[in-house]
C-alpha cells in the first residue's frame, strides 16, 4: 500500500504547488513592465487568500481512486495539474463577482471593489469604478491563461497530459456555458424549477465534482466504464452541492460565509430554492408568500428584515424541506454509485467524507 504521501496535508500541498507557480508565473513580465506586478498581486492574494480546495480535492482522490499513488514523481505532477484548478476557480469568482456586483468574497473586498479604491486612493484620471471593472475582468482573464500554464507544465509523460485534456476542457466549457445561462436566465425571468436544475448541473455539478473527479481519473488511466460512474456520483453531489450553496445564500451567517445574507435574493439569482418557493405557493394558494418571494428577487436594495421575512416565507410553504429532501436524496444517489465504483482505497472514505461535507457544510 502507498504511504501517506501527499494524502495527509492535501490542501497545504495544494496552497504549496499554487504559491510556487504563482511566484514564478509572472517574473518575466514583470521585469519588462513594472508597473503590472498590482494586477499580478491581487489575483495572487486573491487565489491564496482562502477558499475550501473542494475541486483539486476531488480532482486529486479521482486520481487516486484510479490507482495513482500517494507520492513520487507522477504524484508531483498529478498534484501540479489538480491544483490549477484553482486558477479557473479564481476565474469564475472574479468574474462572477463583477457579474453580480458584490462588494465582498470570503469577508475581503472583491477585486473590482479593491481596484476601484487604488484608483481613488491614488487620484488618478477617469472613474474608480470603470478601472475597477477592467482590472477584474484582466486579472480573471489571467487567471484562466495561467491554469491553462499550470497544467500543461506539469511534470508527466505527454500522453498522460493528453489523456485528461478532454476532461480539461469540458470543465472549461462547461462552467462558462452555466455562467451564460445564469446570466441569460436571470435576464429572461425564467423561474422554473428545470431551469435552476439546467444551471445547477453546469455551472456547479460538472465544473465542481464531475470533471475535476474525471481529470484525476484520467491521469490515473482510468477506463470509460469508472469514467461513467464518477460522473453519474459527482453529478449527483455536485447539484447537492449547489444546493446547500442556494440555502447558505438566503440562510447562512455571512460571519461564517463571508457574505451578506441575501446576496443571492438581490442579485437575481433563480435557485431551485426560489422556484419551488414559488411553485408551491402558487400551489398552496399562498398569494402572500408569493408576492414576498418574487418581490425579493433582484431587488438590489432589500433590507436584512425584508430578507427575514422571505425566509419565514420559503419555510411556510416547504421550500426548505423540499430543498433538504432533495439534498438527502441525492447524497443517497452518489453514495450508491461510489459503491459501484470499486475504488482503490483510501479513495472512497476520503470520497465519502468530502460528500458530507459538500452537503452539509455551514459555509
Amino acid at each position: 500500500m502507498d504511504e501517506p504521501g501527499f494524502d495527509a496535508d492535501l490542501p497545504a500541498r495544494v496552497e504549496g504547488a499554487l504559491a510556487a507557480f504563482l511566484g514564478r508565473a509572472g517574473e518575466q513580465i514583470v521585469r519588462t513592465e513594472p508597473s503590472v506586478a498590482a494586477g499580478i498581486e491581487a489575483l495572487s492574494g486573491f487565489v491564496l487568500g482562502g477558499g475550501k480546495r473542494i475541486r483539486p480535492t476531488f480532482a486529486w482522490w479521482g486520481w487516486r481512486g484510479a490507482g495513482g499513488a500517494a507520492s513520487g514523481p507522477d504524484a508531483e505532477g498529478a498534484l501540479q495539474v489538480v491544483s490549477s484548478l484553482e486558477l479557473i476557480q479564481a476565474c469564475a469568482l472574479i468574474h462572477d463577482d463583477l457579474i453580480d456586483s458584490s462588494d465582498s468574497r470570503r469577508g475581503n473586498p472583491t477585486v473590482h471593489i479593491a481596484s476601484a479604491k487604488q484608483h481613488a486612493d491614488q487620484g488618478w484620471l477617469g472613474s474608480p469604478a470603470a478601472f475597477g471593472l477592467a482590472s477584474a475582468v484582466l486579472v480573471g482573464d489571467l487567471a484562466l491563461a495561467w491554469a491553462d500554464d499550470m497544467f500543461a507544465d506539469a511534470p508527466l509523460p505527454a500522453a498522460t497530459l493528453a489523456a485528461a485534456r478532454p476532461a480539461w476542457r469540458a470543465m472549461r466549457t462547461e462552467v462558462l456555458a452555466g455562467q451564460y445561462l445564469d446570466v441569460r436566465t436571470q435576464a429572461v425571468g425564467d423561474a422554473s424549477p428545470e431551469a435552476a436544475l439546467r444551471i445547477d448541473r453546469l455551472k456547479t455539478a460538472a465544473y465542481t465534482v464531475q470533471r475535476p473527479l474525471h481529470l484525476g481519473a484520467a491521469l490515473a488511466g482510468a477506463d470509460e466504464e469508472l469514467i461513467g460512474t464518477l460522473l453519474e456520483f459527482g453529478g449527483d453531489v455536485g447539484v447537492a452541492f449547489q444546493l446547500r450553496d442556494d440555502l447558505l445564500g438566503v440562510f447562512g451567517d455571512p460571519s461564517v460565509t463571508g457574505k451578506p445574507a441575501g446576496d443571492d435574493l438581490r442579485e437575481g439569482k433563480r435557485t431551485l430554492l426560489v422556484a419551488l418557493g414559488l411553485e408551491l405557493a402558487k400551489e398552496r394558494g399562498e398569494d402572500a408568500a408569493a408576492e414576498v418571494i418574487a418581490g425579493a428577487i433582484g431587488a438590489a436594495d432589500l433590507s436584512d428584515a425584508a430578507v427575514d421575512t422571505v425566509r419565514d416565507a420559503l419555510t411556510a410553504v416547504g421550500a426548505v424541506d423540499a430543498i433538504e429532501r432533495r439534498i438527502t436524496e441525492l447524497t443517497a444517489s452518489a453514495m450508491a454509485a461510489l459503491e459501484r465504483a470499486r475504488l482503490a482505497e483510501p479513495a472512497p472514505a476520503a470520497l465519502t467524507e468530502l460528500t458530507e461535507l459538500a452537503t452539509q457544510r455551514t459555509y
